[in-house]
């Protein structure tokens, strides 16, 4: 995994970034809130030695830099804690008194420092002032050899007792800084990690890879897919809509020299919304005038007929049995060049049926019916009735849904079409995470003035008020350049 790819997975993830350094700046502020102020108060004392002489001087300094760090420990030692906490005053027991205090020697000197944090800021300095009293006296005491009167060391207090007026914890700042820091580091390790172990597809760009075929079309998610999965009445008008037209042209121009005129719609697992995109390809090819069957060829779990809501009685599963001819069946839709096969019956033997000679005879048949044939399949792993039909089909089209399909499942059945050596057209990202620059680039522009109004403000004739040129049937209008707009053929 390349710094690309990290920064990708940064990108993609960044809502997990955010919650990670929300929730630990939550909590630092709580923590914050509830804990209890704590003062601290300090005072310094200053070591010295009763040594005379350069000799005796630089000897001295050096014994006393080591004496001075047995003096930390004595600090906080039980018999110093017991007489502080022996007078009135100061109201703790030696143990809280030892665990209020600490201890540190300045590097390289003889000043050693005492610091007792309490939650009380006067009784911090009581404190801090009975320690230092009691400890002068007890070094005085362990220091004089017996029989002497001074001891050999000398201790004074030369800082303090003072007290902070501020107290040292908490501190608001410097936890939200800290909780900040580290929510912004374990949300990206969060981060990266799932997009270590995320093997499914998150861009087109990977979706190519695995299939090893070229992307024809991202079809962003829309939350009224569920309840309006077809792409007409106001449907027709959203990003949705418009993906799938750009799907239709990149289809038709994927290989101008053979293209392909019966086409089979399949995924690697099931709930990738196959069906639904079947229908809305059908659907498009038929707005822009060619004559489209739509077949559902799922016959284990035929969807094609309630999406469209036309009946499902009899189907494919009665053509290919011969019960029925398939012009009996078939069905229009709407008010477009659009027919319907649905699946009818469902059958015990699905591939058998969709690979015996009576459906490769129906395929030929409906070559010379229809301009362009979408069949909807069922999954490739699951069972082999897709790559049945890919087979004798012009080319097949595969569709991923976007952080759902395992790219070891899709790279799978991209290699179960190559290895009978049917034609991949492409592949389809569908319920993709739409990128909002477009999305407001799209509504923006469908928001802007009509025709008409800069027409007029051009002085120019709207075209309505011109006359309509009907071109020759069959007659072939050259596609755009840009290959976004519509496609290159009337209706018949």
């Amino acid at each position: 995994m390349d710094l690309h790819a990290y920064l990708r997975a940064l990108r993609q993830r960044w809502w997990v970034v955010l919650a990670t350094v929300m929730v630990a700046l939550g909590l630092a502020g709580f923590v914050t809130v509830r804990a209890t102020p704590q003062y601290a108060s300090s005072v310094t004392f200053f070591v010295t030695s009763s040594g005379h002489g350069m000799t005796d001087a630089y000897q001295g300094s050096l014994f006393l830099q080591q004496r001075v760090k047995s003096y930390v420990d004595l600090l906080s030692s039980d018999r110093l804690a017991q007489t502080v906490a022996a007078e009135e005053r100061v109201g703790l027991t030696a143990d809280e008194v030892r665990s209020r205090v600490s201890a540190r020697v300045e590097a390289d000197t003889v000043l050693l420092s005492a610091t007792v944090t309490d939650s009380d800021q006067a009784r911090a300095l009581r404190l801090t002032e009975a320690l230092a009293a009691h400890f002068v006296k007890l070094v005085h005491t362990i220091e004089t050899p017996p029989g002497a009167k001074d001891p050999p060391i000398k201790i004074e207090v030369v800082g303090g007792p003072r007290v902070n007026a501020e107290p040292v914890s908490p501190r608001p700042v410097r936890n939200l800084v800290l909780a900040g820091v580290f929510g912004l580091v374990l949300g990206a390790a969060l981060s990266v990690l799932r997009g270590l172990t995320d093997t499914t597809f998150r861009d087109g760009e990977t979706l190519q890879e695995a299939t090893s075929a070229p992307l024809l079309g991202s079809i962003p998610y829309d939350g009224h897919a569920r309840s309006n999965p077809l792409i007409v009445g106001t449907a027709a008008q959203t990003a949705r809509a418009e993906a799938m037209r750009k799907l239709r042209t990149n289809l038709r121009f994927v290989d101008a020299q053979e293209p392909a005129r019966v086409i089979a719609v399949t995924s690697a697992v099931q709930a990738e919304g196959k069906s639904t995109l079947a229908c809305n390809l059908a659907i498009t090819l038929a707005e822009a005038g060619w004559q489209v069957l739509l077949v559902d060829a799922d016959l284990r779990r035929p969807r094609v007929a309630g999406y469209l809501g036309i009946g499902s009685g009899a189907g494919l599963t009665d053509v290919l049995i011969g019960e029925v001819t398939v012009e009996d069946v078939l069905q229009p839709w709407g008010d477009k060049s659009l027919l319907v096969l649905p699946g009818g019956s469902v059958p015990p033997n699905p591939s058998e049926l969709l690979g015996s000679k009576a459906m490769a005879d129906l395929l030929l048949s409906l070559r010379d019916l229809t301009d362009i044939v979408i069949i909807d399949t069922p999954p490739l792993l699951a069972f082999t009735d897709g790559v049945v039909v890919a087979v004798q089909a012009d080319g097949a089209l595969l569709v991923a849904r976007q952080g759902k399909t395992p790219s070891a499942q899709t790279a799978a059945a991209a290699q179960a079409l190559h290895s009978v050596s049917a034609r991949v057209l492409g592949c389809v990202l569908n319920m993709s995470k739409e990128n909002k620059i477009d999305v407001e680039q799209y509504r923006a522009y469908r928001k802007g003035a009509p025709v008409e109004t800069v027409l007029a403000a051009r002085g120019e004739e709207s075209s309505a008020a011109l006359p309509v040129r009907i071109p020759p049937k069959d007659a072939v209008v050259a596609a755009p350049a840009d290959n976004t707009e519509e496609l290159d053929r009337v209706p018949r």
